[in-house]
């Protein structure tokens, strides 16, 4: 058994597991984060801004602030930039003096929307950053979360504990 989408209820409980991924950064000892704020926009039109991560980050000299608007789509198509049309992200990230936009699909993107991104990538003048999450790219990054497992997946985290029980 894997982990599934499929117990991911609606767009809202993926914003909130996105949110929660995030959360639990600041308690990896893999990184340099030393904090990390979450804000989540809430319910109704967010403008393309479902949360804002405010991450503190350490280089052993100072610490500083980094933060990425992201937003989440819960869509069983693939995303396509007619699904973020309405959004004029270079300003958007602009707004909230954030360094860029990670876009986390449950699906595939585009090659339509993977060339916007990386042309955007390139040809920004302030080095604003555009990424994308596809589903299993999101996926393999919770599999490494298990403190997510119990509230996102309790169908994975049972099947999990009842073979470390047989062991």
């Amino acid at each position: 058994m894997n982990i599934s989408y499929e117990e991911i209820k609606d767009g809202d409980h993926f914003e909130d597991l996105v949110a929660a991924y995030f959360r639990e950064l600041k308690n990896s000892k893999e990184n340099n984060i030393t904090n990390v704020e979450v804000l989540q926009s809430g319910i109704g039109t967010d403008g393309g801004r479902d949360i804002l991560i405010e991450f503190d980050l350490s280089d052993d000299i100072k610490i500083f602030k980094r933060k990425w608007i992201i937003q989440c789509k819960f869509h069983n198509d693939t995303i396509s930039p007619a699904k973020i049309q309405t959004i004029n992200i270079p300003t958007l990230i602009h707004s909230y003096k954030a360094s860029g936009y990670l876009l986390v699909c449950k699906t595939n993107p585009t090659s339509g929307l993977t060339n916007l991104f990386e042309r955007l990538n390139k040809e920004c003048i302030y080095n604003y950053q555009y990424e994308c999450w596809n589903g299993n790219q999101f996926l393999s990054k919770i599999y490494l979360k298990s403190n997510l497992h119990q509230v996102y997946f309790p169908k994975y985290n049972a099947y999990i504990n009842a073979l470390k029980n047989k062991s």
